[in-house]
């Protein structure tokens, strides 16, 4: 390959903001942590186009070698998150619509596990955590934040998941929840759903205060299953 044709493609490729990383600990275990979470914050959905990464960048991004970043993409390969195509590069994987429905409804199944889990271990101040991430709405609808709605939304599903206590769930659901975090950001702003979200929170936090643990389970398997269906009829985008 050129330098011209090598140039086009480094220009072509993914460019995150990064920090360089600590030598003084493994190198790969940080570049490891570094992509997987620079991957759980792109937009990997919101357009059709792949999202192609290339070692060069990423190393002088991280300052350091293609070595650790080489091997930290074979990790991430291996949980399925990138996809590496001979003679083209690496790729962030994308799923499908069939895939991401599935992905749904196995969170909605541990996140529901979870709520149920809550109503028995979790503290007052944690579940009451849970309200005051919603705080800066309470003046405002979540439309005119959406940005910042989108935020609160994801940090309380991880939130429900925190509160269970249970270390399998949180590492069963963390693969997961890099593709299910994506679409909740894309789709919390159509037809209404930031408002018909809320409120469903709502009814969620109240459940677990009252330390119901039926109701609270119900609501967090029929709040991420409403998401499913929702993805069903209108993630064309997807495929």
């Amino acid at each position: 390959m050129s330098a011209t044709t090598t140039a086009e493609a480094r220009a072509g490729a993914w460019a995150p903001v990064l920090q360089p990383i600590n030598a003084g600990v493994s190198l790969r275990d940080q570049a490891y942590a570094t992509l997987r979470q620079a991957i759980a914050n792109a937009d990997i959905y919101q357009s059709r186009e792949e999202i192609r990464l290339d070692e060069r960048v990423l190393s002088e991004a991280l300052g350091v070698s293609r070595t650790p970043i080489r091997e930290a993409m074979t990790l991430l390969e291996q949980e399925g998150f990138l996809r590496m195509v001979p003679r083209r590069g690496i790729y962030i994987v994308r799923k499908t619509k069939r895939e991401i429905v599935e992905m749904i409804q196995m969170w909605a199944a541990l996140e529901s596990m979870a709520a149920r889990l809550a109503t028995q271990v979790a503290s007052d101040e944690d579940i009451a955590a849970l309200r005051h991430m919603f705080d800066n709405f309470r003046d405002a609808t979540p439309a005119e934040h959406i940005d910042e709605y989108s935020d609160a939304n994801i940090a309380f599903h991880q939130g429900i998941v925190d509160l269970s206590k249970s270390r399998i769930i949180g590492d069963t659901i963390k693969n997961i929840f890099i593709h299910v975090r994506a679409i909740r950001r894309m789709t919390i702003s159509q037809d209404d759903r930031a408002e018909r979200s809320i409120e469903d929170h709502l009814r969620i936090i109240e459940a677990l205060e009252r330390r119901d643990t039926e109701s609270a389970e119900r609501l967090v398997r029929e709040h991420s299953l409403g998401l499913a269906r929702y993805v069903e009829a209108h993630g064309d985008f997807l495929d």
